[in-house]
């Protein structure tokens, strides 16, 4: 009997570790570099909450009434930032492709800049996240 109740702990125990590995760290202490470089792009930003997103850092934050999210690596690289948009800011493209290509509506959008300029959106759809280029083109899907 005791042994199934350790086999049975030693299960859960995994199971645990690798689905906190699978979505990522909350609540994370970024590395100094990181916040100093978060905290100069963003001086009046407020609620900042780091996470940690395979080898970089993400910072969800409130910049004014915009939900925003940036990331980082630990050398306080900018990656890229993510800002909440309305869904009619999408482009035309993106409720073209989901109309067609999807059973379920766009719930929300953001926008997508990344460190090399270029401009990408996101729109749920279904509980996951599709991606599109700056013209509205499909480029991938991503689970939320």
């Amino acid at each position: 009997m005791k042994q199934y109740l350790v086999m049975a702990v030693a299960a859960i125990a995994t199971f645990t570790v690798f689905s906190q590995e699978k979505t990522g760290s909350k609540n994370v202490q970024a590395p100094s570099a990181a916040e100093a470089a978060f905290k100069k792009s963003f001086p009046t930003a407020t609620k900042a909450k780091w996470e940690k997103e395979g080898q970089h850092f993400e910072v969800n934050f409130l910049d004014g009434k915009k939900k925003m999210a940036a990331e980082y690596d630990a050398s306080g690289n900018w990656i890229e930032t993510e800002e909440e948009i309305a869904i009619s800011e999408l482009p035309a493209g993106v409720d073209t492709y989901v109309k067609q290509h999807q059973k379920g509506s766009i719930k929300e959008a953001s926008k997508i800049t990344k460190a090399n300029g270029a401009i990408n959106y996101e729109a749920e759809v279904n509980k996951q996240d599709l991606i599109f280029d700056k013209d509205g083109k499909f480029i991938k899907v991503e689970k939320d």
